[in-house]
Order: C-alpha cells, then structure tokens, then sequence
C-alpha cells in the first residue's frame, strides 16, 4: 500500500489539475494524497471532491518556500484550517512578491535579447502562484529553448543572467503560520541541503514531521531523516514532489513507493489535534 503525500498541480506551478491528479492516483490504487501547491490551497476542495466515493483520502496540504542564511527550506503544512485569515494573508503577500519577481525576470530577459512579455508568462499559469516554471514554459512556448530544464540552466537558475531573488518567509516564520491554522508542519526533503543544525532549530520552533522518503533523496537522505525522526519522536511523511509530466523535472504521480504508514500518521495526528477533517 502506497501513498503520495507531496504533489503539485496547475494551481500554483504544477502541470496538472487537481482532478487530473487525482484520477491518476486512483488508478494507481493509492491511499491517499495531498496536493500540496505553493502558496495556495486552492487545489484542495477540488481534490476532495473529485475522490469522493473512491476510498482514497485526500489531505488537505500547503507547501511555503523560505529561506534562512542563504538556504531554501521547505515547510509542508497539512491539515491546515483552509479558510484561516492570518494564513492567507502572507499567502496573498508572497504571491505579489512571486509577481513583481515576475516582471523583473522578464525585464532581465529582455535585456539579454529575449522577446517576452509578461502576458506570455501568466498565459502559462492556470492558478493563482506564479513561478519561474510558468517563465519557462512560455521560453519554451517561444521557441527560446528546447526543454523547461533548458530554459533553467540558460536563463533562470542561480547565477544565470535571468535569475532574481524574491522575497520568503523563514522557516520559522513558515512553521508558526502553519501551527497557527491548525495544522501540521513538516520539514520537505531535509536531504537536500538542510543541516542537522538547522533541523534543530525546527524542531524547537515546533515542527511535526521530516518528509523522509523524497524522489531526490538518496538512500542515505532517507536513513538520516528516519534516524532523526525516531531520535525527536516525529511523524515521517513522503511525496514524490511531482509537478506532472510538463514539469522541469518530470515524475509521476505515485512514482515513489512512499509507505501507507506516512499517512497513516498523518491522519492519528489530525484525530489527536482536533484538526478538520474534510469528508
């Protein structure tokens, strides 16, 4: 029995609909799931819905990007209240942070002789959280590059002359919103590039969870991180972190055997919590 804790869809950069993903988690005769998109949880009652009467569990999911002394860290938030006004508060403020990167991409762009518009790059976007994804596809749809991962090593990855920093929230900013809604905080693939340090740190500023089995993650990534949640008592989670088969890194959903046991978890935390169940 297998689960997919960790996916994204075309609400925010994803290159799937929520239904999309669901169907095809439902023919793999998965568990559960949870979208977890950036920034958004639009992707979620959509999710609900379509699994309805299908016996697999959709858990409600977020995923908010923050950074602490030049590290990205990912904070995966499950469970939370998705109507919670704090929480969308700094989602709407990190979305017009995602936008004015937006246009200061393009304006690099075309600067190094790459004619794009801005309007090219939201006609990517079907939802609600703009990223660098949706600027490749429309260099893709342009003919600028051949592959989306093209588009990253040439223009939009770091030290690349269309790269721009934008604005996030730190970890422990993160993790205190996603308490703060109700909901479960956990660290998103510590293997890569979290510190044992830095997961102390989370750890005292509250978080739940270590998503341990990750598609990126090596063996060994896999081991630490169990090591570690067995050390502190945490919930250990997984999720193939796939953006669909348009993505700049292209996985399927349910591609990663992610034990039935991580969701499992995730549901005796939701129960013990009180947190809201959505049928």
């Amino acid at each position: 029995m297998s689960c997919d804790l960790h996916t994204h869809s075309t609400c925010s950069d994803g290159s799937q609909t929520p239904e999309e993903i669901v169907a095809e988690a439902i023919e793999k005769n998965l568990t559960a799931i949870a979208i977890a998109d950036h920034d958004t949880v639009q992707a979620v009652m959509p999710a609900i819905d379509a699994a309805r009467g299908s016996g697999m569990r959709v858990i409600p999911a977020v995923e908010i990007s923050t950074e602490f002394k030049k590290t990205e860290v990912h904070i995966l938030g499950y469970w939370i209240e998705l109507d919670n006004a704090a929480l969308h508060e700094k989602f709407v403020y990190v979305r017009e942070a995602r936008r004015l990167r937006a246009d200061e991409i393009v304006s690099k762009l075309r600067q190094n002789g790459v004619e794009i518009t801005i309007d090219d790059v939201l006609a990517q976007s079907d939802g609600v959280s703009l990223g660098r994804p949706h600027v490749a596809q429309a260099l893709l749809e342009k003919g600028y590059v051949t592959t989306m991962q093209q588009a990253f090593d040439r223009f939009l990855g770091r030290d690349r002359p269309a790269f721009v920093r934008r604005y996030k929230l730190s970890p422990y900013e993160a993790v205190a919103a996603i308490r703060q809604a109700r909901g479960c905080p956990v660290l998103a693939h510590p293997g890569l590039g979290v510190s044992d340090w830095m997961i102390d740190g989370l750890i005292e500023a509250g978080i739940e969870g270590l998503e341990a089995y990750h598609t990126h993650h090596t063996p060994s990534n896999t081991r630490r991180a169990l090591r570690i949640a067995e050390e502190h008592g945490l919930l250990v989670t997984g999720g193939t972190d796939s953006h669909g088969p348009k993505g700049s890194h292209p996985v399927e959903v349910g591609e990663l055997d992610v034990p039935d046991s991580c969701a499992e978890g995730l549901v005796a935390w939701a129960m013990e919590h009180g947190a809201a169940m959505v049928d």
